[in-house]
C-alpha cells in the first residue's frame, strides 16, 4: 500500500514540477520583457547601451521579488491542485485572475517608485505588465495543454480509468467514456485486492456502472477511497446516494464525481496554507501554556503528558492524533469505552483540560503536518466507525475531507457519549461537508470559541 501511494503521489508531484518550472521561467521572461518595455519608453534613461543591462530603475529587486510573487499568486490560486485537468475556460479565467492580481500588485509595490516625467507612462507600464503577464503566461499554459491533450488522444498520458461491474455493464458504459481511457473492468468480487490493481492498472479513475444496494455502493466506496483515485457514477446510479444528479458538463459523459470537492480549487488551496499558518502560529504563542498544563499533568498522575490515539482521516487512512493526557494512564485495558459525564477514570487537571477543550491543543501539530484541518469532522477510531457503519453505511464519504479540530458536529452535539450522538454528529458533518466554505469555516471558527470560553467541554 505504501508503495501505491508513493507511485501515486510522486506521479502528481511531478505533473505540477512541469507545470512550476514553465511558469517560473514565464515569469522571468515577462519580467525581463517588461524591463525592455521600461528601458525602450523611458526615453530619459536611454543615456547608453549599459542602462539596459544595469537601468537605472529596480532591476535586482524585480527580478528576484516577481517570480516569487507570481508562484504565491499561481499557488493561492489553486491551479497547482489540478493543472492537467482545468478546461479551457478554467485555464482562461484563472491565467486572467492571476494576471490582474501579479500586475497590480507589482506595480504598487515595484514600479511605483520609477522617476517618470510624466504620470501617463505609469499607466502605459501598468497596461504593458498586464499584458505580458497575462499573454506569455497564458501561452505557455495553453502550449502545455494541447500537449497534454495531444498525448491523451494518443494514449501516451496516463488518466487510466477501471470500470466497477460486470461485463454487459461495462460495455454500455464504455461507450459514454470517449474522452477516458478504460484498461480494465473490475468485479465487485475483486475489491477486496483493489491496491493491487490500481497499482497493476496505474488507475487515476473508477467508474462504477451497477445499481447496487446502499450498503454495497457505500461499502465500494469505502474501499476505493483508500486508494486516493477519482470515483464516477453514471448519474443513474449515484441518485442511489443522493437522489440529485449533478452532470458538470454536456460534453463528456454524464458522470457525477463523488470524490469532487465542493470547495473549488482556490478555497481548497487558500484552507489548507490556512491551516499551516494558523497551526503554526498557535503553537507559538500558546507554547508557555503547553508547557504550564505539561507540568500539570504530570505533576497530578503517572504517564506520559502526551496521548496518542489512532484515529482515521482522509481517504480512510490512520494517523495518530495527540492529545494532552486527561485520564489515569490504563484506562482502556481492553476495548475501547467511551467517556461519560463524571467519568471516575478522568483525572482532576484532566477535567479542567477537557472542560474548556485545552487537552485538543496538541492537535495543532496534526493539523501542521497535513493529517487534519482546523475545521472539518472529528475523527474517529476504527473500533467505532465499524460500529457506526452498521446504522449509518454513509460514513466512508467523510472520507473525501481532512478531519478537523472542530465542525459543526462537535459543535451542535458536543462531546459524544453513545453511538446514536456518534451517528447526529456525522450528520452535522455530512451537511458541513456539502455546504464547505471559507465563510463557513469562519462561522464555525468563532462559535467553537464561544464553546470554549463557556466551558461547555466534558
Amino acid at each position: 500500500m505504501s508503495s501505491i501511494k508513493h507511485n501515486r503521489l510522486s506521479q502528481h508531484r511531478r505533473q505540477q514540477l512541469i507545470y512550476m518550472m514553465l511558469d517560473l521561467i514565464g515569469s522571468v521572461l515577462i519580467w525581463v520583457s517588461f524591463l525592455l518595455f521600461r528601458w525602450a519608453v523611458y526615453e530619459e534613461r536611454v543615456t547608453e547601451v549599459g542602462t539596459l543591462l544595469v537601468p537605472a530603475f529596480s532591476f535586482y529587486r524585480g527580478l528576484l521579488l516577481y517570480p516569487i510573487g507570481c508562484m504565491i499568486v499561481y499557488y493561492l490560486s489553486g491551479y497547482y491542485m489540478n493543472p492537467f485537468r482545468h478546461t479551457f475556460s478554467q485555464e482562461l479565467s484563472l491565467t486572467f485572475f492571476c494576471a490582474v492580481m501579479i500586475s497590480l500588485t507589482a506595480f504598487f509595490v515595484i514600479v511605483i517608485d520609477d522617476h517618470v516625467t510624466s504620470y501617463l507612462l505609469y499607466y502605459k507600464s501598468l497596461l504593458a505588465l498586464f499584458l505580458l503577464q497575462f499573454f506569455i503566461s497564458y501561452i505557455i499554459r495553453l502550449s502545455v495543454s494541447l500537449t497534454i491533450r495531444h498525448l491523451i488522444k494518443k494514449g501516451r498520458f496516463l488518466f487510466n480509468t477501471a470500470i466497477i461491474g460486470s461485463e454487459s455493464e461495462a460495455a454500455s458504459i464504455r461507450s459514454l467514456l470517449t474522452d477516458k481511457r478504460v484498461v480494465a473492468v473490475i468485479d465487485e468480487k475483486d475489491l477486496e485486492h483493489f491496491h493491487e490493481l490500481r497499482e497493476r492498472y496505474n488507475l487515476s479513475e473508477v467508474v462504477v456502472a451497477t445499481r447496487y444496494s446502499d450498503e454495497r455502493l457505500y461499502e465500494i466506496i469505502s474501499k476505493v477511497y483508500a486508494a486516493h483515485i477519482e470515483i464516477y457514477f453514471p448519474a443513474q446510479v449515484y441518485d442511489i446516494l443522493t437522489g440529485v444528479a449533478n452532470i458538470q458538463t454536456l460534453k463528456s459523459a454524464p458522470l457525477v464525481c463523488v470524490t469532487k470537492h465542493h470547495m473549488n480549487d482556490t478555497e481548497l488551496t487558500i484552507k489548507r496554507v490556512s491551516d499551516i499558518v494558523l497551526s503554526l502560529l498557535s503553537l507559538i504563542v500558546l507554547s508557555p501554556l503547553f508547557l504550564a498544563v505539561a507540568i500539570a499533568v504530570k505533576v497530578d498522575s503517572k504517564g506520559n503528558v502526551i496521548y496518542k490515539q489512532e484515529r482515521i482521516g482522509k481517504f480512510g487512512r490512520p494517523f495518530n492524533i495527540l492529545k494532552f493526557r486527561t485520564m489515569v494512564s490504563d484506562a482502556e485495558r481492553d476495548l475501547p469505552q467511551l467517556s461519560q459525564a463524571d467519568d471516575p477514570r478522568i483525572t482532576r487537571v484532566g477535567h479542567w483540560l477537557r472542560k474548556f477543550r485545552i487537552d485538543e491543543l496538541p492537535q495543532f501539530w496534526n493539523v501542521l503536518v497535513g493529517d487534519m484541518s482546523l475545521v472539518g469532522p472529528r475523527p474517529e477510531r476504527k473500533y467505532y466507525i465499524d460500529k457506526i457503519i452498521e446504522k449509518a453505511p454513509y460514513y466512508c464519504l467523510l472520507y473525501k475531507i481532512r478531519p478537523g479540530l472542530t465542525s459543526w458536529g462537535p459543535i451542535k452535539v458536543g462531546y459524544t457519549d453513545t453511538l446514536d450522538k456518534m451517528i447526529q454528529r456525522l450528520n452535522y458533518d455530512i451537511v458541513y461537508m456539502e455546504n464547505m466554505s471559507l465563510k463557513l469555516d469562519l462561522k464555525i471558527l468563532f462559535y467553537t470559541i464561544q464553546v470554549i470560553v463557556d466551558g461547555r467541554g466534558q
